[in-house]
């Protein structure tokens, strides 16, 4: 399967996942708003996500995901034997489970004292602190068990299995969905519980559904006990210092919820959730998707010896990512207030709260390009088993932004945090990239530089449009469901359609190639690999 084809097949199903977080988002807003409740489930919420990111998703798909792949054997027929993959899966489980388990007993006993250390009490809100104590218990155990969805994952995807784990949020927005319905009426605190209970039960759902899957491609791996090998001291060598680094992202927003939390006021953090949920969207298809994809294929060619090609698939997964990025963080600077008012201002959101949230949107977005670098380059680190180097630019990347979220709070307020975040992405992105170039591991071809500025030429041409368009349906958007609908879909559309259409006349892409991207089956592919 060529890299676009496999990076779309995740970014596909991570598109699904996020129109469905958006009905779940569009939910809690009308349900939950943007109050006392909304505040303390978001800051319950961010803490496991947070180490998710840090422990599951980041570390494995950096120290997990080379080691296994590299595993997989060929056998004279042309089949795979998965039996070292699999034993190796079985020893990292046998590790992994213990460890997560401990850890997250210590902080279900420990909530209270890391509530408090997190937002300093919500200056001096009894009530908000001991609801968000209470809703991160219920929330905390998600850790765990998507930790266990992560390894899962990782080996699937070394098989070049990537829709089970790309479908797997679509169980947990399911699930958070129908928490909320099922408690909509019993007020604002009740829905904040219901939905902290549904993180953890969607783990649980998310779990079993990646574990089915495995066995089916006889991959699941049994429960043994725990050996510490050499295997086991080289995966842990890996993942430490690229939890970081993977994490970086997601330690900023950590760090701005903090900080909203603790010096801003009631609201700023549900602006921020808000905005960057919608920041997500795109980040979520095209970078996450293209460095899932990338990932194993970058570690199949250069074990193989061919660092040219990896070099080569790493061009052009930069291009099709920054095509579609570069347009949608555009659209987001400069049509926020018509996207955010068209999705979320209804029920409990109201104007104010459309404002605020777009405010940070567009600050935000003026980062989209630079995360979805990030997620491009770093596999250029770690296919070759270098997770140190992404680590030490990531803290980097966090002290930046620690040090401009505390100086533009102060001028900005939460659209000063938003700022920060995106200006440390950049920097993380850049260094990440000067870096890789110093050391002879990429360089950008002739193609990427040909179409990167004539991307911007046509992102500018729609920015025009969606300026013009969005005091047109401003109407619609402030309307009933059906005029919403009509006016995102037109907002949307034409400007897309003006993006694509521009491109096509500067030369920003070539439809042909990107036809033929989709049609190969055996691009990316070294010889004998599937």
């Amino acid at each position: 399967m060529s890299l676009i084809r496999s990076a779309t097949t995740v970014g596909g199903l991570t598109a699904l996942s996020r129109v469905a977080g958006f009905l779940r988002d569009v939910l809690m807003a009308r349900y939950l708003g943007a109050g006392l409740a909304a505040d303390a489930f978001l800051v319950a919420q961010r803490l496991p996500n947070l180490f998710r990111s840090l422990f599951a998703e980041g570390a494995f798909s950096a120290g997990f995901v080379p080691m296994v792949s590299a595993r997989l054997r060929r056998r004279p027929d042309g089949t795979s034997d998965v039996g070292p993959l699999r034993a190796f899966a079985e020893q990292a489980l046998a590790l992994l489970l213990p460890v997560l388990s401990g850890f997250t007993a210590l902080v279900m006993l420990a909530t209270g004292p890391i509530v408090f250390a997190m937002t300093g009490g919500f200056g001096g809100s009894p009530e908000k602190f001991a609801l968000t104590v209470e809703l991160t218990r219920l929330a905390f155990p998600y850790l765990l068990l998507i930790s266990l969805v992560a390894l899962l994952g990782g080996v699937l995807n070394a098989l070049g299995r990537f829709a089970a784990a790309a479908a797997a949020p679509i169980l947990l927005n399911a699930v958070l969905i129908a928490a909320i319905l099922l408690a909509r009426g019993d007020g604002t605190t009740a829905t904040a519980r219901a939905l902290a209970a549904g993180v953890t039960l969607a783990g649980l759902v998310q779990f079993l559904a990646l574990f089915w899957a495995a066995a089916r491609a006889r991959v699941a791996p049994r429960l043994c006990r725990p050996r510490w090998t050499a295997d086991m001291a080289e995966m842990v060598r890996r993942i430490g210092p690229a939890a970081i680094g993977a994490g970086a992202t997601q330690v900023n927003l950590f760090i701005s919820t903090l900080i909203a939390a603790s010096l801003l006021p009631e609201g700023s953090v549900s602006y921020l959730y808000y905005a960057d949920r919608l920041n997500q969207l795109p980040l979520g298809i095209i970078g996450i998707g293209m460095g899932i994809a990338l990932l194993p294929t970058m570690s199949r060619l250069i074990a193989s010896g061919s660092g040219a090609a990896a070099v080569h698939q790493q061009n052009r997964a930069i291009e099709f990512a920054l095509f579609l990025a570069i347009p949608a963080a555009t659209a987001f600077v400069v049509a926020a207030l018509p996207l955010v008012t068209g999705l979320f201002r209804q029920g409990a959101f109201t104007a104010a709260d459309a404002r605020g949230a777009a405010a940070a949107l567009s600050a935000f977005s003026l980062g989209l390009p630079a995360y979805v670098l990030i997620k491009v380059l770093t596999p250029g680190f770690h296919a070759r088993g270098d997770t140190a180097t992404p680590m030490r630019v990531g803290l980097g990347a966090i002290l930046l932004n620690l040090l401009g979220n505390l100086l533009l709070v102060q001028i900005l307020a939460h659209v000063g945090i938003a700022l920060a975040t995106a200006l440390s992405a950049w920097a993380n992105a850049l260094v990440l990239w000067w870096l890789l170039s110093r050391r002879g591991l990429f360089a950008a071809d002739r193609q990427l530089r040909r179409s990167l500025p004539r991307m911007l030429v046509a992102a500018a041409v729609a920015a025009a449009v969606l300026v013009g368009l969005g005091g047109v349906l401003m109407p619609w958007l402030e309307g009933g469901l059906v005029a919403r609908a009509g006016g995102l879909a037109l907002l949307v559309g034409l400007g897309g359609l003006a993006y694509l259409g521009a491109g096509r006349l500067v030369g920003a892409y070539d439809p042909a190639y990107l036809r033929a991207a989709f049609q190969r089956s055996r691009a990316v592919a070294p010889p004998g690999e599937a």
